[in-house]
């Protein structure tokens, strides 16, 4: 059974955003102030954005041992161990300037550590952080708390300390199970190391277990993915997150040391594509949406059937929409109508924080019409229909007079089997799911006003 043809694939490749947020990251601005920042967090502490709400949180280490090719990260290459110290000191100092806003004690139900390479950090750094963390949060039961995890820099014993520090989601870095792709890309990980960890780790009781995969990386095949994919069956992970590999040489200094030469053509992309859909569905896995797969048995899988899904910076996500906090480089945090991202370099950072300022750059103070975009285009992203009645009701508006001219734009659409309308409102159709971010595209204001695309993967 083909799930989605190489001509299907080829007709709706169009670039796109991703949407773990709207607006998007590139629309953030520098005008966006500490003081918006503080507002925001002032709200949230006077009970008027989602004080009742548990928060998430993400923190970015930024630090690798080796530089992988591929890698369009904010990341620090170096295998100076020490140079983790201070940044620990840094992050401690950041997470003091929120909890002076909002207090200590908030509730968190979603914790995601990002790099870079959080595993770089030794266990008594690991301790540390979040150490830190919970003297300054209150980690609820049957929260979300992961950490993305190199296979080269984890043993059981590490695996053990992840679990007992709280932990219970591992997402490791694969990419692809092929040696000659591995040496291409400058990231050697045998097989049989990750598949010793990820049957340690279910052994030791950790509720899910992702596997990153990359298709259109060097000297990569249609054949030689197949070979992949049916390792990563054997494997048999909770959730595989599957990323086209963008080649932006000019914007990502490490992907200059892939040789254009050795990338698999556009044909052969999309028929990784289309094979992979059909490797992971036939193997019983559910597509939960954009690049995510799950074992129905998963609760990011159970959720999609429940209509709960939610989408954040990380992607899907079983946690109720929730203010986030983004400590460390480059993170990027949403505080109510808010968005805001720290900077991007240590330097910045490091005489930010000296300073007693939280250490963002850039954000944006959202309007109402983009609260009522981003509730509309997460509808569409994460349940897949909106409901004219009760949109209405929520935002008071007529939607089919707001989104007048989009829903006119979605006729074509309707054309080909992607949505139905009503008088009822919108809804995605199966095959659509696969496109959904394509539907979605049709209602961002500032990708209408902006057909420059460029900046933008494609969909597949």
């Amino acid at each position: 059974m083909s799930f989605l043809t190489p001509e299907l694939l080829t007709r709706f490749d169009v670039p796109g955003p991703r949407y773990t947020s709207y607006p998007t990251a590139d629309r953030f601005v520098e005008a966006f102030s500490q003081q918006d920042l503080r507002q925001a967090l002032d709200l949230r502490n006077q009970g008027l954005g989602q004080k009742n709400r548990p928060l998430s949180i993400y923190v970015h280490i930024p630090f690798c041992e080796s530089l992988c090719y591929y890698c369009a990260c904010n990341k620090i290459i170096t295998k100076h161990h020490e140079k983790a110290e201070p940044y620990l000191r840094y992050l401690a100092k950041e997470v003091e300037l929120y909890t002076s806003s909002i207090g200590i004690g908030q509730s968190v139900s979603q914790l995601h550590l990002g790099g870079g390479t959080p595993t770089f950090l030794s266990n008594d750094e690991l301790r540390e952080l979040m150490s830190v963390l919970k003297r300054s949060f209150n980690f609820v039961a049957g929260g979300e708390y992961s950490v993305e995890v190199d296979p080269r820099t984890v043993n059981d014993e590490r695996l053990a300390l992840l679990l007992e520090l709280g932990f219970n989601r591992l997402s490791f870095g694969v990419q692809d199970f092929d040696p000659e792709v591995q040496k291409a890309v400058h990231r050697i990980q045998p097989a049989v190391q990750v598949f010793a960890l990820v049957a340690s780790a279910r052994k030791m009781g950790f509720e899910s277990v992702n596997v990153d995969l990359i298709y259109g990386l060097p000297k990569q095949t249609p054949e030689s993915f197949d070979r992949t994919l049916k390792q990563v069956n054997e494997l048999r992970p909770d959730r595989i997150a599957l990323y086209a590999y963008a080649h932006l040489p000019e914007r990502f200094k490490p992907q200059r040391r892939i040789l254009a030469a050795e990338l698999p053509v556009a044909s052969s992309k999309i028929a990784m594509l289309s094979r992979s859909m059909d490797a992971l569905m036939n193997a019983g896995y559910v597509y939960v949406g954009m690049d995510h797969f799950a074992l129905p048995s998963d609760a990011l899988a159970v959720a999609k059937r429940q209509g709960r899904l939610h989408r954040n910076f990380q992607g899907y996500s079983t946690q109720p929409d929730c203010d986030l906090i983004g400590l460390g480089v480059s993170a990027i945090g949403r505080m109510g109508g808010t968005y805001s991202q720290n900077a991007k370099t240590m330097e910045e950072y490091v005489d930010m924080l000296d300073n007693g300022q939280l250490p963002i750059v850039k954000g944006l103070a959202l309007s109402r019409d983009d609260l009522i975009r981003r509730a509309w285009i997460m509808a569409i992203m994460c349940q897949g229909h909106v409901q004219y009645d009760a949109f209405n009701e929520a935002w008071l508006i007529d939607a089919k007079k707001y989104f007048a001219s989009e829903l006119s734009q979605l006729e074509s659409l309707q054309t080909q089997g992607l949505v139905e309308l009503s008088d009822g409102g919108l809804q995605v159709t199966p095959m659509g799911w696969f496109f959904v971010r394509g539907v979605a595209m049709v209602f961002d204001k500032y990708l209408q006003a902006d057909r420059n695309r460029t900046r933008f993967s494609k969909i597949i």
